[in-house]
């Protein structure tokens, strides 16, 4: 009848056992969730990144293909305008290339520097 009405000192030291794992597991949990969090923005963030620079290169393909189109109607079909819309993409890729070597090797010279 003892143990019924009134709990032991066992019982609560299993209580207190059992808040102290939960509170544990809780927190890592919570620091796991903020973790994965933190890297499913920098995704988004590159995503973003990635969406607004194949917006603008279509943006200007479409421009170079409307270029080549007025040249074709008004100068009748020549090799040189293709060569031109080729070389005008080309030439696009080359520089942004280069202007992206440039901006890492600037950022890279800043970050030493500090």
């Amino acid at each position: 009848m003892r143990g019924i009405i009134t709990p032991s000192m066992d019982d609560f030291l299993q209580m207190d056992i059992f808040f102290v794992v939960t509170t544990a597991a809780v927190v890592v949990v919570a620091i796991l969730l903020g973790i994965a969090l933190f890297y499913v923005v920098r995704v988004l963030r590159n995503v973003d990144q990635v969406t607004r620079n194949l917006s603008e290169e279509s943006s200007l393909i479409r421009e170079d293909i409307a270029v080549l189109r007025t040249n074709v109607r008004t100068e009748g079909m020549k090799w040189k305008h293709f060569a031109q819309f080729f070389g005008g993409i080309a030439g696009r890729s080359s520089t942004s290339r280069s202007s992206r070597k440039r901006a890492t090797h600037s950022k890279s010279e800043a970050s030493d520097s500090v």
